[in-house]
């Protein structure tokens, strides 16, 4: 589950598994909203946290409904071709700041690089990595949300549904008005929150 950017930085990427919806007391926010202050605050320095919440209109197909009797066959037409709001959730971990990988001598293709700074290098990613582990632990043991190991082929897979506006079947352009963002069929919208300040003083 990690990603190496082109740009240094070393990404380690999770799909969560979140409460139902109005499904939480008042007190199992506060829990949740703990669990997750003790969990990123042992994180190094550094670390950037990207929570990705996407949410797509989808129709229900029903497929997976029994059909069989009277009230199942009712029940199976009554929520075919439904519209619902689809939810998937992705935590992100990026270690920043690998300003040796931007070191003039390894862009020199000319110039040796020594064992020493790539064994720093896998060491760092090593750490943080077992850092970034032991943070995810600790919120799957707050028993409220759960988060697993995106494999290579998930992470290929997201990155396509994303950059083609989860438009499915074909791939398509992306037009960017300064109002919106249009990707084949699909409009899009993003709200980004990048500090805390934006938020009440508690949780309730």
């Amino acid at each position: 589950n990690i990603v190496f950017a082109n740009n240094g930085n070393v990404i380690l990427c999770y799909k969560g598994n979140l409460p139902e919806i109005y499904s939480l007391s008042e007190k199992d926010f506060e829990d949740m909203h703990g669990a997750w202050f003790q969990a990123l605050k042992s994180l190094p320095v550094g670390t950037v946290v990207h929570k990705q919440d996407i949410y797509l209109k989808k129709s229900y197909t029903s497929e997976q409904l029994p059909n069989t009797t009277f009230l199942e066959k009712a029940t199976h037409e009554h929520f075919k071709g439904r519209g619902h709001i689809e939810h998937s959730c992705y935590l992100f971990f990026i270690l920043t700041k690998n300003k040796a990988l931007n070191n003039p001598k390894y862009v020199n293709p000319f110039r040796k690089i020594s064992k020493g700074i790539v064994q720093e290098l896998d060491d760092n990613i090593k750490n943080f990595a077992n850092s970034v582990s032991d943070s995810v632990s600790f919120i799957n043991n707050s028993r409220k949300m759960d988060f697993v190991s995106l494999k290579a082929g998930d992470i290929q897979q997201m990155t396509n549904n994303y950059f083609n506006g989860f438009n499915e079947g074909y791939d398509t352009d992306i037009l960017l008005d300064k109002k919106s963002v249009n990707i084949g069929e699909n409009h899009f919208d993003a709200l980004a929150i990048n500090s805390e300040l934006c938020f009440g003083e508690s949780v309730q």
